[in-house]
């Protein structure tokens, strides 16, 4: 069965826009079919937003932003806003989350747990400490690109 995976806005401009080889063994965990990643539309609405903006060395014009999108919903499964998968006794508790302390990162959580993640995905500072401070009250691994690729690299 693949990882699942919830990939931050960040590390989608990494894939979609920078091609950042840091994020190479995801693409090829998805390629391979040991991951899977999965969307909704609260963290697809941002993607979108911030394709729009004048991004550091790049900004994209509407062909540019159109065809990002395209890829990222052609890797990813969209999944409906508040679907839950449904648990069977003895898995993982899907339970309240903290609270990040930057909201905009809330919905990457919350979406993580209603979909039984594996892993989230970030460079986002304010996540990485969340997950450094709690990270016995979330039923997934909240991770680095680098993290996740030496967490795959153990489960080989």
């Amino acid at each position: 069965m693949p990882l699942r995976l919830i990939l931050d806005t960040n590390i989608w401009l990494d894939w979609l826009v920078f091609d950042d080889q840091g994020i190479a063994p995801i693409k090829a965990a998805v390629g391979s079919g040991q991951a899977e990643i999965s969307i909704d539309a609260a963290c697809e609405q941002e993607l979108v937003r911030v394709l729009a903006y004048p991004l550091p060395k790049k900004t994209l014009d509407a062909a540019s932003q159109a065809a990002c999108l395209a890829e990222c919903r052609r890797l990813t499964q969209m999944a409906k806003t508040g679907e839950r998968e449904s648990g069977k006794a003895g898995e993982r508790d899907c339970g309240r989350l903290p609270v990040c302390r930057d909201p905009s990162d809330q919905k990457f959580l919350e979406f993580a747990r209603d979909c039984r993640a594996d892993f989230l995905v970030t460079k986002d500072l304010a996540l990485l400490a969340l997950a450094r401070r709690t990270i016995q009250r979330v039923p997934f691994r909240i991770v680095t690109p680098q993290q996740f690729t030496d967490a795959l690299k153990s489960t080989i």
